[in-house]
């Protein structure tokens, strides 16, 4: 398990100009405290600026912190970075971190030798690696010639060369089309619950969030500013319940006699329509009290339920009201 605990950096900067500029310092980030387990895929999420590169920099040993602590499996990652980096990986969005002008073939056995895997075994582990990702018939292809999509799977491949126990995913779908975005997803669900790896992922694609992470951290301004599932991030966040009715008759006069039924219960209820759904929001749960109006007014229901907030909603409220 990866343990950082009150994780901080500090640059040093010149501000102002010409003969009169001073030293200043800068905190990146302050006080982050994160868990990462085998077998988890964690989120990382923030918007720009707000501290997700220095952290994940300090997480893979490329930065010394100022101060705090990193432990990865009971190993000081501060004192013993090699140790560290034998044992993690990273993948990123684009094309970066690939030669194009190599083949795949190429690609992993020259990454194989910088991780010091043993020949025989780099064989066999690029055989399986090509085909895991799908490119064992393009294997001695340069990748100059390969789509996106191609190049992102050889990524992976890149990414597991060293059979590593933890990766980070910095937005490892940026750029790519939905088809190839859910074939890479499926990969990233594999690493971790059937491979045991754990995950460290960023992205601004929120639905891909929502499908990938059993627990998420939200960075603002360089501070952790809450962490949970999904589930509990949105039910913090948002204190009122949304919910969404569809009636088999609909006119103005039923949402006006629903709103004046469901206020005695809630009187800061909000509802909204656009001809074709009623929205309600409310502080309260009062799926029976619209239930009963509706029977009470001799309405048929013909769908209703409670809509979660989306997880973008919660981020952006989170980041405004830090």
């Amino acid at each position: 398990m990866i343990i950082a605990e009150h994780l901080q950096k500090t640059y040093t900067v010149k501000a102002g100009k010409g003969l009169f500029r001073e030293k200043q310092e800068v905190k990146a980030v302050k006080d982050i405290s994160m868990q990462i387990e085998k077998g988890k895929i964690v989120g990382l999420l923030g918007i720009n600026g707000a501290g997700k590169t220095t952290t994940i920099k300090m997480l893979t040993t490329l930065l010394s912190p100022t101060s705090g602590t990193y432990f990865m499996d009971d190993i000081d990652a501060i004192k013993y970075p090699v140790e560290i980096k034998k044992r993690i990986n990273m993948i990123a969005g684009g094309e970066r971190m690939i030669y194009w002008r190599l083949t795949a073939y190429e690609n992993l056995w020259y990454y194989g030798q910088i991780y010091n895997v043993p020949n025989k075994a780099l064989k066999e582990r690029i055989d399986n690696l090509l085909n895991l990702v799908g490119l064992e018939g393009k294997k001695n292809i340069p990748v100059e010639t390969f789509s996106k999509g191609m190049k992102q799977r050889l990524q992976i491949a890149r990414g597991l060369i060293n059979d590593p126990q933890y990766l980070f995913l910095d937005e490892p779908t940026i750029g790519l089309d939905a088809v190839v975005s859910k074939e890479l997803r499926k990969h990233i669900k594999n690493l971790a619950k059937e491979q045991n790896k754990g995950i460290l992922l960023t992205s601004h694609y929120m639905g891909e969030i929502e499908e990938l992470c059993d627990y998420i951290y939200i960075l603002n301004d360089g501070s952790l500013i809450k962490q949970g599932t999904v589930r509990e991030l949105a039910a913090e966040t948002f204190n009122r319940k949304n919910y969404v009715l569809k009636l088999y008759e609909h006119n103005n006069d039923i949402i006006r006699c629903l709103e004046n039924r469901v206020k005695v219960i809630d009187p800061t209820i909000i509802v909204k329509d656009d001809n074709e759904s009623i929205y309600i929001n409310s502080k309260e749960n009062i799926s029976m009290e619209l239930s009963k109006a509706c029977a009470a007014e001799g309405l048929y229901i013909r769908e209703m339920y409670e809509k979660e907030p989306q997880l973008e909603d919660t981020i952006i409220r989170l980041s405004k009201g830090a």
